[in-house]
């Protein structure tokens, strides 16, 4: 199954006045993103508090970009004989609510009011089920590699909305809320351009090793 072909291109309209603009957000699916809709979700549990952004990296296989595979993946579409790499996650299904590619295009697969399969086995902010109370966003890339400029802006510019839209107190890397087990996006993710662009407070953010106090220095004989 290959995803859709993005719509055709219309002439751009005159902007409509902000009284009868579209809002952004429709039970959870936010207009701007391309959906796509996974199977692979579930409900979250009640009283679930949707306050953690979790960044991961993704590629199929890993550091080939643009080929369609994590949409098919994410729809329980994928070739599993495509490529020798997708024996290793035969049957694998798995969600993210967001990706965005290497061109920063945009696509939605869950609802943000639902539960997405991303986060797995992890613990965060003194609790555990990151998936229960998490929105999982994935970013076209290699994990420890670089990402590029539209994608940050795509990025920034979706964390806004959903800050907007959702009690987020804490923005996080899957390396962070399932340590030693995953470890992206990794170190070429620049997460300090990301606080520069949402200037939340330190708190909301994973203490990175730039942010760590320096060791003391030995003492000399």
């Amino acid at each position: 199954m290959n995803p859709p072909e993005a719509p055709t291109a219309t002439p751009a309209a005159a902007p409509a006045s902000p009284a009868f603009d579209p809002p952004l957000w429709r039970n959870g699916w936010y207009r701007p993103a391309r959906a796509l809709a996974s199977p692979n979700f579930g409900p979250r549990p009640a009283g679930a508090l949707i306050d953690l952004l979790v960044i991961h990296s993704i590629s199929l296989p890993p550091g080939e970009f643009g080929n369609g595979n994590v949409q098919r993946l994410f729809t329980n579409a994928l070739d599993w004989d495509a490529h020798p790499y997708f024996q290793g996650i035969r049957g694998l299904q798995v969600s993210a609510h967001f990706f965005i590619s290497r061109t920063g295009e945009l696509w939605q697969f869950v609802s943000c009011d639902e539960r997405a399969w991303h986060a797995g086995h992890s613990h965060y902010r003194g609790r555990g089920n990151c998936n229960d109370d998490s929105i999982g966003i994935e970013l076209e890339g290699l994990e420890g590699g670089l990402f590029e400029a539209p994608q940050y802006a795509a990025l920034a510019a979706l964390c806004t909305a959903l800050l907007a839209a959702y009690p987020i107190g804490h923005i996080a890397g899957h390396e962070h809320i399932a340590p030693g087990r995953k470890h992206d996006p990794g170190a070429g993710f620049d997460w300090p351009r990301l606080q520069a662009a949402l200037t939340l407070p330190a708190h909301c953010w994973p203490a990175l090793p730039a942010q760590m106090p320096a060791a003391p220095a030995p003492k000399l004989p």
